[in-house]
């Protein structure tokens, strides 16, 4: 019977196929999607005017401030995984560490098909441009689950034509990503291009027939600063965060990327400014052919998935409108493909630690990626998909904040006094006062809104079930806090 090398008998490993123009193609494709075309109108409603335009600036400077945080922890640890690598090695991997760790992958089980039904969904209800049946809703439901102390829990979800497409959209995804790694690097380089060619085009057909009158034509008391403002800046920057979100996608892939100590926080800043600057130009080039009072109009209506269409049907005609559409849809289509390739690499590396459920550890045999996992959060995504879009869009950035997001920006400043020994490539600049923002702009995101308990409360049954499953598994596999204690020295004696 022949014996087995060490190399033979050896799981397979990721390739590092991924090089700098390939992430960043990634990354912006990921944070372009169709958000940004759907969401315009939500923006200005919520600040009832041009001032919403606050909620795009802010939310790129929030944005550059916790994509420090990424770059840092990104060259520093650079493997597959992302957060469950850092909140790991911050926080002790046999302590707290597995514990929280385990809580972001559990939440991202959630939230991560969540992003990618969002994607889905805002695709097919831009093809009901093309055929407006496609809106026509067959069954609509609600549900709400009383919680006791913490308040009524609210479900809601329809079926419509709409809904079988974006299922379609994310079975589709699964198959194009069922390949090798390298064989997807050429393939972002493609769709990044055709996002970036759409957007360009909607920015010159903006600017080229821009009124300013339009643009800056803000209402009596647009900047009087008090309360009704606040909330009015807390629902623009929740809607902004969740179109500006993907700018860390890159770290998820930490264990696939070429030169990651240079190449995690040069694709992750490129495309953050790159990103800012396109939404940033392209929005006012809209408001200044749309008036914001026929856009906040369309936010309580179905015209507001068709903003870009409308808006260039109004400058070029039928014909632009109908072209328009397809690259917007294609530019949705980008985004899923780039949220599934990262986030499939997150269970994967938890499960490679014995931290999550030992089938998505599995690597397929021939081509070398995470197949079992990229396959269960596609499937995931696509029951998502029948929920609303708003709550799809609320529910996610309001539990990643508050399970991920702010436990990782406190995270680079506790790492830095536990590991100062730890090498690190890319160091936060003005530290720590980016990660300081970064908590608390989404602080500010997750509370200072209408209604925000509702996803708070998310949240909190989310944490709760993963807090009782940690707990039930720590103390059948003897783990953290459950884990027998080393004698002590006196005790050996």
């Amino acid at each position: 019977m022949p014996i087995l090398s060490k190399t033979d008998s050896a799981p397979p490993q990721l390739i590092r196929g991924i090089g700098l123009g390939s992430a960043t193609a990634l990354n912006m494709i990921d944070m372009i999607g169709v958000g940004p075309f759907i969401t315009m109108p939500l923006i200005i409603a919520a600040m009832g005017g041009p001032q919403a335009m606050l909620g795009w600036i802010l939310g790129a400077l929030f944005a550059v401030c916790d994509g420090l945080v990424w770059a840092e922890l990104g060259a520093a640890l650079p493997e597959a995984g992302g957060s469950y690598r850092y909140l790991s090695e911050i926080y002790g991997k046999n302590k707290l560490g597995r514990l929280l760790s385990f809580l972001f992958i559990w939440q991202l089980s959630f939230t991560a098909p969540l992003s990618i039904a969002s994607g889905c969904v805002g695709l097919a209800r831009y093809a009901g441009f093309y055929w407006p049946k496609l809106d026509t809703i067959y069954s609509e439901q609600t549900r709400h689950l009383n919680l006791g102390p913490i308040g009524t829990l609210e479900v809601r979800w329809l079926v419509s034509g709409a809904t079988f497409v974006a299922i379609a959209v994310c079975l589709l995804t699964v198959f194009l990503l069922y390949r090798k790694i390298t064989t997807i690097g050429w393939m972002s380089k493609l769709l990044g291009a055709v996002v970036l060619g759409s957007i360009a085009w909607i920015i010159f057909a903006g600017l080229t027939h821009f009124d300013r009158r339009l643009a800056f034509s803000f209402p009596p008391g647009a900047f009087h600063i008090g309360h009704e403002f606040f909330i009015g800046l807390g629902a623009a920057m929740l809607v902004a965060t969740y179109d500006y979100w993907g700018y860390y996608n890159v770290c998820f892939l930490g264990g696939e990327i070429k030169e990651p100590e240079k190449n995690i926080p040069r694709a992750l800043l490129l495309s953050i400014f790159v990103v800012a600057c396109l939404y940033i130009v392209m929005n006012i080039s809209i408001l200044g052919v749309i008036p914001w009072q026929e856009l906040s109009g369309a936010a309580q209506s179905d015209t507001r998935f068709y903003t870009i269409s409308i808006f260039m049907q109004r400058i070029y005609g039928n014909w632009a409108a109908n072209l328009v559409t397809a690259l917007i849809m294609f530019t949705a289509f980008s985004s899923v493909f780039s949220l599934l390739l990262g986030y499939s690499r997150v269970p994967y590396a938890a499960a490679r630690d014995g931290n999550y459920f030992r089938a998505l550890a599995r690597v397929h045999p021939q081509h070398r990626f995470p197949h079992v996992s990229l396959v269960v959060l596609g499937i995931t995504a696509a029951v998502f998909c029948f929920l609303r879009l708003a709550d799809l869009i609320a529910a996610l950035v309001v539990i990643r904040i508050l399970i991920q997001f702010l436990v990782q920006a406190v995270g680079v400043i506790v790492l830095r006094v536990r590991r100062p020994d730890l090498p690190r490539p890319f160091r936060m600049w003005l530290f720590p006062l980016p990660a300081l923002v970064a908590i608390l702009g989404f602080l500010f995101v997750a509370i200072m809104r209408k209604d925000f308990l509702r996803e708070i409360r998310y949240a909190a049954v989310l944490l709760a079930i993963g807090l009782c499953i940690y707990l039930v598994r720590s103390y059948r596999n003897r783990d953290w806090p459950f884990a027998p204690q080393p004698l002590s020295q006196e005790a050996r004696g």
